[in-house]
C-alpha cells in the first residue's frame, strides 16, 4: 500500500520505518530540511534503540522529502503524525495539525485517500480536519472533495527507548472513525501485525507466545479519547505511588517493598508502581493537561486527574528540599546531576524533570554540572541558556561535588564504582531520583543515601 507520513518525529519515523519494513510503499514528510537530509543519508535526526537498524533494513520501500506535491497525490493513506505542543492554558496547539490538512486539501490525488490521526487530537478533532481539508480542496480547484478523502484516528501507544518493539508488538491497534472505508483501510494496512505474518528482525525477536494483536474498531471521538484516558491512567499510577511514598518515609515504611505488595495483585500489575522524581516526556503532562482542558470547556472538573498532576510537580521539587535539609543553603554548592533525559534510552527532554530541578537549583545559587550519555548534545542546543557545566564523562560530576542527584537510571551509571567515586566528593549527600539503587551498598561506599520521595 502507499502510505505518507506527515512528520519525523517519535512517533511519525518510527511509525513509517516500521510500516516500510513490513513492505509499504511509505514516503515520510517533514518541513525541516535538516532532518529529512539526515534521514535521505540514513542518519536518524534522534535517538531510539533498534531504530537505525530497522531504518536500514526498510530503505528499500522509504523515502524522505520536504514537498506534499511529492507526497500526497498518490497515497493510499496519510497518517498525520506532527507535534500538538501544549499551549499556556494546557490545551494543545493545533496549528501544525492545520497546516498539514491545509497542505493535504490542496494535493489530493485523483483517488481515494483515507486520512489518519495519529497526532494526539482533542475529541472530535476528526470532524474539524475533515473540514479543513475540504475547504483547502475548494480553494485549490474550486470544487467540492466528494469521494477523494475519509477520515480516521488511529491514535498511538508507543513507550519512547521501547518505540520500535511497540510498533511490531503492540498491546493493541486502535482505529475510529464513521466511515466503514476508513476502517477498512487502517486495517488493511496493520494487518501484518495484527497477525504477525511478518519475519522479526533479528535483533528485535517477537515475543513468545504473540500470534495476534488485538483491533479496536470504534468511532472517532471514543478512539481519540482512549489515547487521552490511557496515558491518564498510566500518569495516575505514578503519581499515587509517590504519594504513598511520602507518606511511607514519614512512618518509616519501605515504598519499593509496597510496590512490589501492591503489583502483585493481578488487578493492579506492577508497571507504573516505580517511585522517583516522576513522569516527564511528550505524553503524559500534556495529555493530561488536554483532558482536564476539555472537561472544563464541557463543564466538567476532573479532580482525580488534576490531582495526579500536582502531586507529579512536587516530586521535582522534592530534591531541592532534600538538599537543603542536608545542607541547609545551596548557596555555592556544587551539585552534580547524573543525566537529563525523562528516561533512560532515549534523548527526548520534553517536560524532563531534570529541567524544573536545574531551574530551582540555580534559584538557591548552586552551582549544576550535568551529564547524559544521549541527551547532552540537544540539552545544550535547546536549553543553552541554563547556567550549568555539560562533561564529558559521569566521573567528572564527582570531583569537588557537595552532592550527587541520580536523575535519569541510564544502565552505565548503576554499575559505576561508587566507592571508589566518593573518594573524589567534597560531600557524600547522594539523593536517588529513581530508587534504582540499593541503599546499605550506597551507605556501606560512604554515601550519606536519600530517597525520592
Amino acid at each position: 500500500m502507499r502510505i505518507t507520513i506527515l512528520g519525523t518525529g517519535y512517533v511519525g519515523l518510527t511509525t513509517g520505518v516500521a510500516l516500510a519494513y513490513l513492505g509499504h510503499d511509505v514516503c515520510c514528510l517533514d518541513k525541516d530540511e535538516k532532518k529529512i537530509g539526515l534521514l535521505q543519508n540514513g542518519e536518524p535526526p534522534l535517538y531510539e534503540p533498534h531504530l537505525r537498524e530497522l531504518l536500514e533494513l526498510s530503505l528499500p520501500h522509504l523515502r524522505f522529502t520536504t514537498s506534499y506535491e511529492e507526497a500526497i497525490p498518490d497515497a493510499e493513506v496519510v497518517f498525520i503524525a506532527v507535534g500538538t505542543p501544549p499551549r499556556a492554558d494546557g490545551s494543545p496547539d493545533l496549528r501544525f495539525v492545520r497546516a498539514a490538512a491545509e497542505e493535504l486539501g490542496r494535493n489530493l490525488g485523483k483517488g481515494y485517500t483515507v486520512v489518519a490521526n495519529k497526532s494526539t487530537v482533542p475529541i472530535g478533532s476528526g470532524k474539524w480536519v475533515r473540514q479543513v481539508i475540504e475547504a483547502s480542496f475548494f480553494e485549490m480547484h474550486g470544487r467540492d472533495a466528494d469521494g477523494l478523502v475519509g477520515v480516521g484516528s488511529n491514535p498511538e501507544f508507543l513507550r519512547e527507548s521501547t518505540a520500535v518493539a511497540d510498533t511490531l508488538y503492540p498491546d493493541r491497534i486502535v482505529v475510529g472513525s464513521q466511515d466503514p472505508k476508513v476502517l477498512e483501510r487502517l486495517t488493511n494496512v496493520y494487518q501484518p501485525i495484527l497477525t504477525q505474518q511478518f519475519d522479526a528482525p533479528a535483533f528485535l525477536p517477537r515475543p513468545e507466545g504473540l500470534a495476534q494483536v488485538p483491533l479496536i474498531m470504534t468511532d472517532a471521538a471514543s478512539s481519540e479519547m482512549i489515547k487521552y484516558a490511557a496515558n491518564s491512567f498510566l500518569a495516575l499510577k505514578v503519581s499515587f505511588i509517590n504519594e504513598i511514598g511520602t507518606l511511607a518515609s514519614r512512618v518509616g515504611a519501605n515504598i519499593e517493598v509496597i510496590a512490589q505488595g501492591i503489583g502483585m495483585d493481578k488487578r493492579i500489575g506492577p508497571r507504573f508502581l516505580q517511585p522517583g522524581l516522576g513522569w516527564g516526556g511528550s505524553c503524559f503532562g500534556k495529555d493530561t493537561s488536554a483532558l482536564v482542558t476539555t472537561a472544563f470547556e464541557h463543564g466538567i472538573s476532573m479532580p482525580i486527574v488534576g490531582a495526579v498532576r500536582g502531586v507529579n510537580e512536587q516530586m521535582r521539587a522534592r530534591v531541592v528540599e532534600k538538599l537543603l535539609s542536608m545542607h541547609g543553603s545551596l548557596e555555592g554548592k556544587r551539585i552534580s546531576l547524573l543525566g537529563l533525559a525523562f528516561k533512560p534510552e532515549t534523548d527526548d527532554l520534553r517536560d524532563a524533570p531534570v529541567l524544573e530541578v536545574i531551574r530551582r537549583l540555580l534559584d538557591h545559587g548552586a552551582k549544576v554540572r550535568v551529564h547524559d550519555p544521549k541527551a547532552a548534545q540537544r540539552f545544550q542546543t535547546e536549553h543553552g541558556d541554563l547556567a550549568v557545566e555539560v562533561v564529558a564523562k559521569p566521573e567528572s560530576l564527582f570531583d569537588g561535588s557537595d552532592a550527587i542527584v541520580l536523575v535519569t537510571e541510564w544502565r552505565q551509571y548503576l554499575a559505576m564504582d561508587w566507592a571508589g567515586l566518593r573518594q573524589r566528593m567534597c560531600s557524600g549527600v547522594f539523593v536517588d531520583g529513581r530508587n534504582a539503587l540499593k541503599p546499605e551498598e550506597m551507605e556501606a561506599a560512604g554515601y550519606r543515601y536519600l530517597r525520592i520521595p
